[in-house]
């Protein structure tokens, strides 16, 4: 009988499924609005169920990564402490059903004595790994709060956060910066490089974000132009932090992550004279894929 696996992301405010066979071949995917802020407490079996109980046969086996594991998600998955690799997560698994369902813990670390923490991200990076074949590398992720981390000896060794996709909304939505900013405007290459520019000069952030405003009060930067103007800002600074950190420098950096965003972090990284591959968020398939092959070699392994 060939076992298959239900391959879930279940995150913050999206929920994504996709059945694969034992061989890690994709035949079904399907998503939903329905992140763990929409699931009311007491009712994550209900809402799995719904979406995924027709692909829960007899022989499918189901790895969940992402939020669900988190303290306001299905269960709490404790996080598992960096150095981590393949072999710590399949040990720190929280099983809703033994050997059944399972939510895969997330990662974390301590930064000058402050600890940070992944979920859902390990999985990508994990995912990358496999499908480079390689086990030493750095990692962007961009995202609502990104991800920088360091991978040596296939382990996870390090990693920061950066909420620079929240300030993002914050200051595009929420600020007097919102008065003349179309945050949903279409990227606009040039103008991004002269916010990347800018956060490189002397002052801060807080002092160069409010130049979003004084050009636009004197008509320099239009609101089309001003959603790129910050973006721009917010992830050279994002770039110019996480390079003044300890970074493997012959390690080669990779980004995971949607293409629009990928799209933005590889033309800043070149303005820093760094070059970066990317990689599509759909890695996570591969990442929950490669731990099944982890936990039941037998199963699932390549034809």
């Amino acid at each position: 009988m060939q076992r298959k696996l239900l391959a879930v992301d279940w995150g913050t405010s999206s929920l994504r499924g996709a059945l694969m066979s034992s061989d890690g071949m994709i035949q079904e995917k399907r998503a939903f609005p329905q992140g763990i802020l929409q699931v009311a407490h007491g009712q994550f079996q209900h809402v799995f169920e719904q979406r995924f109980g027709d692909w829960m046969t007899a022989e499918t086996l189901c790895l969940i990564s992402g939020m669900a594991g988190s303290r306001q998600g299905w269960r709490e998955a404790p996080y598992c402490p960096a150095p981590c690799g393949f072999e710590d997560i399949s040990h720190h698994l929280q099983w809703i059903e033994k050997e059944r369902i399972g939510l895969v813990p997330g990662l974390s670390t301590f930064n000058d004595n402050t600890p940070d923490v992944m979920r859902g991200e390990e999985i990508q990076i994990f995912g990358a790994l496999n499908s480079l074949q390689t086990g030493t590398a750095q990692f962007v992720l961009p995202g609502t709060h990104s991800k920088w981390a360091q991978v040596s000896g296939s382990k996870i060794t390090a990693f920061k956060t950066f909420m620079t996709g929240e300030f993002y909304a914050l200051l595009s939505q929420h600020s007097i910066l919102a008065k003349t900013c179309l945050p949903d405007a279409p990227w606009k290459k040039e103008i991004f490089l002269d916010g990347i520019i800018q956060s490189q000069k002397s002052g801060g952030l807080l002092h160069h974000a409010f130049s979003a405003r004084s050009l636009a009060l004197f008509e320099k930067l239009n609101p089309a132009q001003s959603s790129s103007y910050i973006s721009g800002l917010l992830i050279g600074e994002e770039i110019k932090s996480a390079a003044s950190g300890p970074t493997n420098s012959n390690a080669p950096l990779f980004i995971l992550g949607n293409s629009q965003l990928t799209q933005r972090y590889a033309c800043a990284l070149e303005a820093f004279g760094m070059t970066a591959q990317t990689l599509t968020d759909e890695i996570t398939w591969t990442g929950l894929w490669a731990l099944a092959s982890h936990l039941y070699p037998s199963d699932f392994k390549l034809s």
